[in-house]
Parts: structure tokens; C-alpha cells; sequence
């Protein structure tokens, strides 16, 4: 199990209050170093000579997803010092752009690794599951998970790709940027209805993409049962037929039962179920090749170990005992 980061996406610092802050990702980073994980950067992190400026690559693989206007747009933003952007979810400082460049260079290094056959995760914000094609909201600005999505078609010729979606949120960009298509496939379980508003059982895409589409929406409290009902007798069956070549992992963990966010009542195990049946999925139907991405959680305390559980599962030795231990 392969990690990566960027120290970029540290350099984001919201008002005080907001729960999309720094520490989640240094919390993490510091629990994972201290569980044995080791954590790789890609070539690109903090280059000094360019101002953490993104990489030609990144810019591309970016490019595949949102509109040049609208990066030019938030370029702009950050260079006059707006204190927000689109949204009142979306405040911006200093380390905002490249915070959001950082994350892009972190998903695109373990995109790579998950095609050429590893299990990856990318420890990243902020996160993308929320950023439309031209919009951002919902904390965040790329849709880190689609420009994934695009890079793998794109650059490592991969044809048919599914996501995954546990985060207690639905991820209304990714749906509505794929909705579509019929080569990827998109899964979401959420709570419903909550933020923002999208993820009814009934959307399932358009024109050529109806049918890959899948939301599973579930009631404010649902617990461990009720989760794993839903991943294992709707999602992973539905992710089975569609036989995805890489299966891609928008990773919240506000479905908490802590989580201050969410109304959910998962439990740390609860996660890690739902986890290895995604890695049995994995390996049967991709080779292994599965690349999970960090979204939301927003319980300090807590987020570490779900995150560490989460990639123990995924590789394949998660046990209560060890949950973060690494390979």
C-alpha cells in the first residue's frame, strides 16, 4: 500500500472555526508516520523555483476537468487576495492555490502507481468531491477524484473506471461531470436528505450514462448494519457487474459517529468492513489496482485511526488490534 502527499496542501488556512482546516491533514500524516507508513511526495511537492506553481502535467490533467476559464478564474482570486470564492464554504488565504495544486500533484503520483498495479492512497485537501466543472463549493476547488479519473483514461489507457463514494456528503461534482458517460461509473452512499441538496436514489445519469450512476441514499443515524447492507447488497455488486479496470475511492469518513458534520453512527470496524470488501472488489475485478483519495472527516481525534484502518483494510490486514499498522 502505497501513500502519498504534498506539503502544499498544509498551506491552506481557512478562518478559525471552519472544520476543513489543516490539522485533519497533519493529524493524519503524524499518526500514519508514527504507525510505520511511509510517505512518498511527488516530484513536484513544494518546488521552490516555481512557487509551488503546478507541474505542465498537473495543469493538463486538470484541464481534462475544469475549464481553463474557470482555473484562470481562481488564479486570479488568489492572486488579489479574495476571502472567498464561489461559495461562503470556499474561504480563501494565501496557500488556497497552491493547497489545491498540492493535492492535484499528490493524486496524480498515486493515480500512476494504482495503474502500474499497487493499492494507493493520497493524503490530501483540500478535498474535491464537491468542485463542479466550473464551480466551487462545499470546501472544495479541483475535483481531485475526477482528475484522476480523466488522467487514468487519458494517460494510462485505461477504458472502464468506478467510484466509490462513502463520504456522509454526496459528491454532486463528480456525479454531474460524469453523469453522462458510460465509462465510469459512479456509487454513492450519503446521508439524504443533507448537504447539498443532490443524490436521490432516482438520479442514475443521462443519455448515455444512465445506468452508471448509483446513489444509495440512507437516513440520518444509520449505523454499521445499515452501511454494510448498502455496500455490500447494492454497491458492490453494482461495481462488480460494471467490472471496472481501476476502481477509484472517495474516501470521507464523516459517516463518524463523532464526526461533528455528520448525523451518522459509524464505527471505527464499520469503516474497515466496507474497506476490505472494496479491496476483495480490487482484486478480483482490477488487479489490485485501486486508488483511494482522501475527502471529508472532521473529527480530529478520531480521523487518524479511521484513515489508518482504512488503508490497513485496503491492504488487505486490518484487524482491531492493528489498524494502522503498516506494511
Amino acid at each position: 500500500m502505497r501513500v502519498f502527499t504534498d506539503p502544499r496542501c498544509l498551506e491552506h488556512h481557512p478562518p478559525p472555526g471552519l472544520p476543513e482546516c489543516s490539522e485533519r491533514l497533519s493529524a493524519i500524516l503524524e499518526h500514519l508516520r508514527a504507525g510505520g507508513w511511509h510517505l512518498e511526495e511527488p516530484p513536484s511537492a513544494g518546488a521552490s523555483e516555481r512557487g509551488g506553481a503546478p507541474s505542465e502535467s498537473a495543469r493538463r490533467a486538470v484541464a481534462a476537468v475544469h475549464p481553463d476559464e474557470y482555473v484562470e478564474r481562481f488564479r486570479r482570486s488568489s492572486e488579489r487576495g479574495d476571502s472567498l470564492f464561489d461559495s461562503a464554504d470556499n474561504p480563501m488565504s494565501p496557500g488556497t492555490w497552491p493547497a489545491a495544486w498540492g493535492a492535484v500533484e499528490a493524486t496524480l503520483a498515486a493515480a500512476d502507481a494504482a495503474a502500474a498495479g499497487a493499492a494507493a492512497f493520497a493524503a490530501i485537501r483540500p478535498p474535491g468531491h464537491h468542485a463542479e466543472r466550473d464551480t466551487a463549493m462545499g470546501f472544495c476547488w479541483f475535483n481531485n477524484v475526477a482528475v484522476a479519473a480523466e488522467h487514468l483514461r487519458r494517460h494510462h489507457g485505461v477504458e472502464r473506471v468506478a467510484i466509490f463514494d462513502f463520504d456522509v456528503h454526496h459528491g454532486n461534482g463528480t456525479q454531474h461531470l460524469f453523469e453522462a458517460r458510460a465509462d465510469v461509473f459512479y456509487a454513492s452512499t450519503h446521508q439524504f436528505p443533507f448537504y447539498p441538496g443532490t443524490g436521490a436514489a432516482g438520479e442514475r445519469g443521462v443519455g448515455a450514462g444512465e445506468g452508471a450512476t448509483l446513489n444509495v441514499p440512507l437516513p440520518a443515524g444509520t449505523g454499521d448494519a445499515g452501511y454494510r447492507e448498502a455496500v455490500a447488497e447494492r454497491v458492490i455488486p453494482a461495481l462488480d457487474a460494471f467490472a471496472p479496470d481501476v476502481l477509484l475511492v472517495s474516501a470521507g469518513f464523516d459517516a463518524w459517529r463523532g464526526d461533528p458534520l455528520g448525523g451518522m453512527r459509524v464505527s471505527e470496524e464499520g469503516f474497515a468492513v466496507w474497506s476490505r470488501l472494496l479491496a476483495d472488489l480490487a482484486h478480483r475485478r482490477c488487479g489490485g489496482r485501486v486508488l483511494s483519495l482522501l475527502e471529508g472527516g472532521y473529527d480530529l481525534t478520531a480521523l487518524p485511526r479511521l484513515v489508518a484502518g482504512h488503508l490497513a483494510a485496503l491492504a488487505g490486514r486490518f484487524d482491531s488490534a492493528a489498524g494502522s499498522e503498516a506494511d
